[in-house]
């Protein structure tokens, strides 16, 4: 469809030409007036294969193990991840005046740059545009995991508020019965856990520590468990693995899988021997900054 036409201002276009073509039927014999109709339902094919195709998202090879750190830094947040295929977000937020803002820290907060504009809206358009998923054949659901790093619970209850406006593209638990959505929000840093545990309705898990692995809250409240790497691993990639960090590594997964949790670590760094070991040994979202190039390494090595 040609720029600046949109579906509405095209089915005017062609309400127009019928009836212009109206016009000028009575003049025509009837070979011209079959002729005009041909053409008349050629534009309006055309008219409607582009209402169909313009808001389509692009098919992309799914990354269901990649995770954009600090998705919202890149050039697109929330875009640039989804163009690649990644699988999980990260978008860090603090409460101003009111507001979900998107940044590090409250420093270096912009009011345009909500968790609203930047993450919520988008998805639901995109889910809208898409039939009900972020990608087609996606056989898990989207993570987007919200980093607060302002007061956990007020933070906490604007966050449930906005949620709660997009409820029928997310997980939702009521009365600790799930409903899957194809996004699953999970909140990390500041947690209000206890507020979060006494809740009859929820729109999101929290992210569980290494100090969690034997928690017996259910998967739906603590789906995942990340944690720094650094507290673990001497490891950066450069050598093989210590065979004790990697007793440790499959330790902390086993233990994690076992109840159903999935496994992130961040400040790994962004080396191909790093992803792969990560990939092997069944972490579930290998934490990046570099989105290129570690989806350029998962596809090239058919991971």
């Amino acid at each position: 469809m040609p720029d600046g036409l949109t579906c509405s201002n095209g089915w005017v276009l062609m309400i127009r030409l019928h009836n212009k073509f109206q016009i000028g039927l009575r003049r025509m014999n009837s070979k011209s007036d079959r002729f005009v109709e041909a053409c008349l339902i050629m534009i309006s094919c055309f008219v409607l294969l582009g209402c169909a195709s313009r808001n389509k998202p692009a098919i992309v090879q799914v990354l269901n193990r990649a995770h954009a750190h600090n998705d919202y830094e890149h050039s697109r947040p929330l875009l640039d991840a989804l163009d690649h295929g990644f699988m999980s977000v990260e978008a860090d937020i603090n409460l101003v005046e009111g507001e979900l803002l998107v940044a590090h820290h409250r420093l270096l907060t912009n009011p345009n740059r909500t968790l609203r504009s930047l993450y919520l809206e988008p998805l639901r358009q995109r889910v809208e545009a898409n039939d009900g998923v972020v990608y087609h054949g996606q056989s898990r659901p989207f993570l987007l995991l919200v980093d607060i790093k302002s007061d956990a619970k007020k933070t906490y209850d604007v966050l449930h508020k906005q949620l709660s406006e997009y409820a029928a593209m997310l997980h939702v638990v009521r009365e600790n019965e799930l409903k899957t959505g194809p996004i699953q929000v999970v909140i990390s840093g500041s947690r209000p856990i206890e507020k979060m545990r006494a809740q009859s309705l929820r729109f999101a898990g929290y992210d569980g520590r290494l100090g969690d692995l034997d928690s017996d809250a259910t998967v739906h409240l603590m789906p995942l468990i990340s944690d720094n790497a650094k507290k673990l691993f001497t490891w950066r990639g450069s050598k093989p693995m210590p065979a004790d960090e990697l007793t440790r590594l499959r330790d902390v997964v086993k233990k994690a899988h076992a109840r159903g949790r999935k496994v992130r670590f961040w400040a790994t760094p962004d080396r191909q021997s790093v992803w792969w070991l990560l990939h092997r040994e069944g972490v579930d979202y290998i934490n990046t900054d570099d989105l290129a190039g570690l989806a350029s390494f998962l596809r090239k090595s058919g991971l």
